[in-house]
């Protein structure tokens, strides 16, 4: 996955636990896609101080995803819907009941997550 989607992905789901500063910065990188220099200028740091603050928050927000796993439960559950939208989909051309008996194993699979 590109470095820029996963770090979005992670902001999403654990950026409230970074501090108000970090969030700030965090979000002007990834969401914002502004350069060091634009918001080194804006904060009144250095851009090194920016480079170090953004690795520490990745770190940070992998450590988070590290043991809660809450992105890869997303991605799993979004993988198996669209299964079971294409199962359906399917069924409705075909009225294969196969087709139901995978939509419905899919949904229990999401059930577990």
């Amino acid at each position: 996955m590109e470095k820029i989607v996963w770090q979005g992905l992670l902001y999403d789901f654990y950026g409230e636990l970074l501090t108000e500063h970090q969030r700030r910065i965090y979000e002007d990188v990834v969401v914002h896609d502004l350069s060091l220099s634009e918001i080194a200028e804006e904060q009144g740091i250095t851009r090194q101080g920016i480079h170090d603050l953004v690795r520490r928050c990745d770190r940070i927000l992998e450590g988070y995803e590290g043991k809660l796993h809450l992105v890869e439960k997303f991605q799993e559950t979004r993988k198996l819907a669209l299964e079971i939208r294409g199962y359906l989909e399917q069924y409705q051309e075909s009225r294969d009941m196969v087709l139901l008996e995978k939509a419905k194993e899919a949904a229990g699979q999401i059930a577990e997550i």
